[in-house]
């Protein structure tokens, strides 16, 4: 790290302080938010250090939900000790293996039905000691809904906002009314194979910091129909039956509930996350400089044109995204 960082500068103090003796933090990598990470070695043990500028985004909510999470026997990174003020945290080193990593078609059904499983402790988390978590409302949902109209299709692609407005405005309030219509559980909110780390076997959770209270197929939606990789649609249907399945027996959703109800619940949450992660994606490129994420809007795009295309009310979406919109974003000009 350059030594006029200022904020590695300070985050090295802490940690010289913190442990007594003089440290050499080794950066890990950044994230899709302003958090930056380091590894430091002590007497032969290794930590994560969190580098989260305290004017960008506060560690509180990550602190309060590491414990709440802890406790309802999810594992997650241990916080060793943290200065709010500063926005740094020690956390206890999960390691470096992404369950991505080690993800084929041989090994997906045990680790997405370990991963699906842990979501029902996730959905008990509603609460830490702050209070409850933010509730995953109606104004929640459209703002995400706008980030893809404002910085995919506007900004990314030059597309009139108006145009835009006429294309979404329908399959946007089908989205959020199925959203809203679902039976509500704690929820992770960014739940995929990059978030969940295996370590001695076991799958640990990470990047919970933003959970909500929201609906209950979010989660397994996300995981499923992962934005960066793409699995046949015979494996999640066989996993989403197994989700279906944890649901009425835990009774996150009424027993009475239809496979055909709820099918309809998480293919119409993923067509919402897809069109959020979308307009994340080029957001991270034109706001934040991480041009990296710009390869992933494609399968988000795919996603949502072959979803969408199997529901009447969202025909005309799945067509004007496959017509104009996939075109566009893969057209020379706008070379990703």
């Amino acid at each position: 790290m350059p030594l006029s960082d200022p904020r590695f500068l300070q985050l090295n103090a802490w940690l010289n302080q913190y442990f007594n003796v003089k440290v050499s933090p080794q950066l890990i990598s950044g994230d899709a938010s302003f958090r930056r990470y380091f590894r430091v070695f002590i007497d032969d043990l290794s930590y994560i250090v969190v580098d989260s500028p305290p004017n960008l985004i506060d560690i509180a909510p990550f602190i309060q939900l590491a414990d709440s999470y802890s406790r309802q026997g999810i594992a997650v990174p241990k916080v060793i000790a943290s200065d709010q003020s500063l926005g740094v945290m020690l956390l206890s080193d999960l390691g470096d293996v992404q369950l991505l990593s080690v993800l084929n078609e041989q090994s997906l059904q045990k680790y997405y039905s370990e991963a699906l499983v842990l979501l029902t402790d996730i959905a008990k988390v509603t609460t830490t000691s702050a209070g409850p978590l933010p509730s995953y409302d109606k104004a929640f949902v459209e703002r995400e809904l706008a980030i893809f109209c404002e910085w995919l299709a506007v900004h990314h692609l030059g597309l009139p906002a108006e145009a835009v407005k006429s294309h979404t405005t329908k399959a946007f309030k089908v989205l959020t009314d199925s959203a809203l219509s679902q039976p509500q559980a704690g929820m992770h909110r960014d739940y995929h194979s990059r978030n969940l780390m295996l370590q001695d076997g076991q799958l640990k959770v990470i990047d919970f910091q933003d959970a909500v209270i929201g609906p209950v197929t979010y989660d397994a939606v996300s995981l499923l129909r992962d934005c960066y990789i793409r699995w046949p649609d015979s494996d999640v249907e066989r996993l989403m039956l197994q989700h279906y399945t944890q649901c009425i027996e835990n009774k996150l959703i009424p027993a009475k509930t239809s496979i055909e109800q709820y099918r309809r619940w998480f293919d119409l949450m993923g067509i919402q996350r897809h069109v959020k992660a979308a307009g994340i994606f080029a957001r991270l490129n034109y706001r934040d400089n991480k041009p990296a994420y710009m390869a992933d809007i494609p399968l988000t795009l795919e996603y949502i044109r072959d979803i969408a295309g199997r529901y009447a009310e969202l025909k005309a979406f799945s067509v004007w995204i496959a017509e104009d919109i996939i075109p566009a974003v893969n057209a020379p000009n706008n070379s990703i």
